[in-house]
């Protein structure tokens, strides 16, 4: 997520200088467009203020480029604006019902889809951690690209690549769900090394907590 040098000056500066860039879109390297206020630099990350309100901080390594908008805005205006689609709406019922559907369709427990993405983001569509994960499944950039997710803030795309890598986790670890969660989590090199969940705290607690959360619905 124009070719000109004078733009490549500008995303340099704007991801470079230590003060508010005065760029209005953001280009991620998954392809996708954000619309901002302002964009901030704060060590390896961007602090980002967003036109619809709020504000979400993410690593500088996911931002491809810093444009001007040679369109003005009302406060108001949506975040997030990809050709053929319609930004992502606000949290409503039809996500949860994505949730099951896509959950079933690849094969993975409903209620341990639903718990995974209540404790990675709280269904919430355009949520950006300060590892560069993203949106309702929390997707890596890496992982994103291997399931040739074009907007990982879209819905749809999230949960299907979130799904399918789920499931294949579950799949590598003949359905030891504590081994395919620490994986998703922690990265699948890092349960090989230790045989199974590492003694990494937040991974242990993120076992823990979805484990639980499945057990309740």
């Amino acid at each position: 997520m124009i070719k000109p040098v004078v733009t490549a000056l500008i995303a340099v500066v704007g991801l470079m200088a230590p003060r508010a860039a005065s760029a209005d879109i953001i280009r991620l390297k998954t392809g996708g467009t954000l619309s901002v206020k302002s964009a901030t630099v704060d060590g390896e990350s961007m602090v980002i203020v967003l036109r619809a309100g709020g504000e979400l901080r993410t690593p500088r390594s996911v931002i491809e480029e810093i444009l001007p908008d040679e369109v003005l805005h009302a406060d108001a205006a949506s975040t997030f604006t990809l050709p053929g689609y319609e930004a992502p709406k606000p949290v409503s019922q039809s996500v949860p019902d994505m949730v099951d559907r896509l959950a079933a369709q690849f094969g993975v427990p409903v209620n341990l889809a639903r718990a995974l993405v209540t404790v990675e983001s709280n269904y919430q569509t355009d949520a950006v951690s300060p590892k560069g994960a993203m949106g309702l499944m929390q997707l890596m950039p890496a992982t994103a690209k291997q399931y040739a997710v074009a907007d990982p803030f879209d819905p749809e795309q999230n949960l299907t690549a979130g799904m399918q890598h789920l499931k294949s986790l579950l799949d590598r670890y003949n359905n030891q769900t504590s081994s395919a969660l620490a994986a998703y989590n922690a990265g699948e090199g890092a349960v090989a090394r230790y045989g199974g969940i590492p003694p990494y705290r937040e991974t242990q607690d993120y076992v823990r907590r979805i484990l639980a959360l499945a057990k309740q619905r």
